[in-house]
């Protein structure tokens, strides 16, 4: 089932991460590698200033399905 909200962004002004709610596994890896920023029990579930942007970077990268990515605000 698809929704309005299968597509979100969040950024911090440096970088934009996008979440595909259709392409998640659930796999937690995100969670696991900065739960500062992952918390899928809050709204919003990504705290987009709860860590420095290359740690973001480099957990986004770790994402199995492609759920999450990222790209770089000019």
């Amino acid at each position: 089932m698809e929704t309005n909200e299968s597509k979100k962004e969040y950024t911090n002004g440096e970088i934009t991460v996008v979440w595909e709610a259709g392409k998640c596994i659930h796999s937690a890896n995100c969670v696991r590698n900065n739960p500062t920023v992952f918390q899928p029990k809050e709204k919003p579930w990504i705290k987009i200033d709860g860590s420095s942007s290359e740690k973001i970077m480099e957990t986004v990268n770790k994402c199995p399905s492609g759920a999450l990515t990222f790209y770089r605000n000019k």
